[in-house]
């Protein structure tokens, strides 16, 4: 068997044909009990790509993690052929606490590539760009919205991005969301290291949403039957409507404080000057209308019932891709 045949991560030999969870060792908890990540790794016995597939950089976004869940508990990660990556929670430390953050109070997602000698969360992300990234060709990385904000099932790439274009349809979600990679951000370095990933954004946090929850492992059936590697007791079936491509996108926010409620559902098409909200006090003397500022679709909204002046309350796309 040659050298190329076995993986050897973190400590561990992984040949092709095998099936091994490997422990990624993140830090001790200042009792001394030792916190690991478990990493599950599936390879088949012919050789083909390496898919890395994460959640839960963000520790209450359970919605990423129970899609990745679901992949390895339904037997998805079982490749037909080249290996399949799976880490369902990186945070492991926020989703303990539901926390979006780490315990040194930084965003893991702020902090990529990391260095060793950094924080709690530096280490963590150095770690995880030293010794599993490397080995993958493409990474997929489920991510929910954050507060209160729910999200339309979406995937986000760079524009202009031939592979990434094509494996974004192929996904099959509703949008597609052409947006900047953000500085120090594990998309951003995967960029830089050339290798494509495909960023899942769906639901909110605190939340597990079926229909998101539906698209996102349905989501990668497709690309791993795209790639060949789809076990063969796997349908990966097409999607229902084609992604609408969003080039543009704009925020609305609250021009009042008060209680909140969308009139309109998540994936809507609206049209300028549409009511599409209204804000109310709670002692019936108040009532405004919020509206469309242009045509669009709605692929986010604020599910808060009670809002604040200024805060955003609906994403709303300003340009498609053609």
């Amino acid at each position: 068997m040659s050298k190329k045949d076995v993986l050897h991560i973190l400590g561990e030999d992984i040949a092709l044909g095998d099936s091994k969870t490997v422990s990624f060792n993140v830090a001790k908890l200042h009792t001394q009990n030792s916190i690991d990540v478990p990493i599950i790794i599936e390879r088949s016995k012919k050789p083909g790509p390496t898919v890395l597939i994460t959640a839960g950089i963000h520790g209450d976004e359970v919605n990423g993690v129970e899609i990745v869940r679901q992949i390895i508990a339904k037997g998805i990660n079982k490749p037909k052929r080249g290996t399949i990556i799976c880490i369902p929670v990186i945070n492991v430390f926020g989703f303990i606490h539901l926390d979006r953050e780490f315990p040194d109070g930084r965003d893991l997602n702020r902090v990529f590539p990391g260095s060793k000698d950094g924080s709690l969360a530096s280490r963590v992300a150095h770690k995880l760009i030293t010794e599993i990234v490397p080995f993958a060709d493409l990474i997929m990385d489920f991510h929910t919205g954050g507060a209160d904000r729910f999200n339309a099932a979406q995937i986000r790439i760079v524009k202009g991005e031939v592979v990434l274009d094509e494996l974004a349809e192929i996904f099959g979600a509703p949008f597609i969301l052409y947006s900047k990679n953000l500085n120090k951000s594990f998309r951003n370095t995967c960029y830089k290291l050339g290798i494509p990933m495909l960023l899942f954004e769906g639901g909110k946090s605190f939340n597990i949403d079926t229909t998101i929850t539906n698209t996102g492992v349905n989501g990668a059936k497709r690309v791993l039957n795209h790639l060949d590697m789809l076990n063969k007791k796997f349908k990966a079936t097409k999607p229902k409507k084609r992604c609408v491509s969003i080039s543009a996108s704009k925020w609305i926010r609250a021009n009042y404080s008060g209680m909140f409620k969308p009139n309109v559902p998540i994936n809507a098409k609206v049209e300028k000057d549409d009511v599409i909200g209204n804000i109310t006090d709670p002692y019936g003397s108040f009532n405004h209308f919020v509206k469309a500022p242009n045509d669009g679709y709605i692929f986010n909204i604020n599910e808060s019932p009670i809002i604040y002046q200024g805060d955003a309350i609906f994403h709303i796309s300003t340009k498609l891709e053609e």
